[in-house]
């Protein structure tokens, strides 16, 4: 195999390719800690960074890309519109506010980051934004198929991209088949490995894949996720960790360990239910 962290892509619906392996950077405090573990990803290949407002951590992010020494073009930077500004019709402001904390002057995608009150008017004014080429590619975060089918009623850009937990104890594939069916809506999957505190990698099954291939538990759910075709941002403040979590392009698993990983699918969420949140 040829294929390594930096070069493989997938082709989004506008045409725009979004790097499949990307770092997350979810509960990772501001400062050093986020500018450092960016700088570090992007010296290991990576060429993907997901951010988001109520990260707090935009202006870390920035840095770290700055640090890095890459061309901003180099970079496929992704920061997220927050419900507070999806309920108060902010979503324009929130954009020009990211782009101050980051320290650019364009994304290249943005997202609403929860279906909240008002994400109807967040889509149209995302639109405008991506009209004028302020953002390279626009989606959303946690759309169920409903959302999805009420956001195609009403406009006629599809979201490049949905952003779903995935992982296997909550597999999620029925909207992923969805969405990459005939919407042709590129999957981001969110909590990969199992979530904060889980106890994914830990399972026998998974383990006895990983000693079959030679390779770490985190890794093997990382390449399922990458042959099931979807975009992965594991989070790590890590080196050794972001590292790690970059080596799955050199191996595959078979089908029966494809299989074997999914039906650990529990069905329990370690996020938040999309239809049923209160933030």
């Amino acid at each position: 195999m040829t294929e390594n962290v930096t070069d493989t892509t997938l082709t989004m619906n506008n045409g725009v390719q979004i790097p499949q392996l990307g770092l997350g950077v979810f509960q990772t405090p501001d400062g050093k800690a986020t500018s450092q573990a960016v700088t570090w990803a992007l010296q290991a290949g990576y060429r993907h960074i997901d951010t988001a407002m109520i990260y707090g951590n935009e202006e870390s992010v920035g840095q770290g890309l700055r640090d890095s020494g890459l061309k901003r073009r180099d970079v496929f930077l992704t920061t997220k519109l927050w419900n507070d500004d999806i309920r108060s019709g902010r979503a324009k402001e929130a954009f020009e506010e990211s782009l101050d904390r980051l320290g650019t002057d364009y994304v290249d995608l943005y997202l609403i980051h929860w279906p909240a009150q008002g994400w109807q008017q967040a889509w149209q004014d995302m639109e405008e934004l991506y009209r004028q080429r302020r953002v390279r590619a626009i989606g959303v975060c946690n759309f169920q198929q409903h959302h999805l089918e009420e956001l195609h009623s009403i406009s006629s850009t599809k979201p490049a991209v949905n952003q779903i937990e995935s992982s296997p104890q909550f597999v999620n594939q029925e909207l992923i088949d969805y969405c990459h069916g005939e919407l042709r809506i590129d999957v981001e999957a969110y909590s990969p490995l199992g979530g904060t505190g889980g106890s994914v990698l830990s399972d026998p099954r998974l383990e006895s894949i990983s000693r079959k291939v030679g390779r770490s538990p985190a890794q093997v759910v990382l390449r399922w996720h990458i042959q099931r075709g979807l975009v992965v941002i594991p989070k790590s403040t890590h080196q050794e960790r972001i590292e790690q979590n970059a080596q799955v392009f050199d191996f595959t698993l078979d089908e029966d360990d494809m299989k074997a990983i999914s039906a650990m699918d529990s069905g329990i969420r370690a996020g938040a239910d999309p239809d049923n949140f209160d933030f």
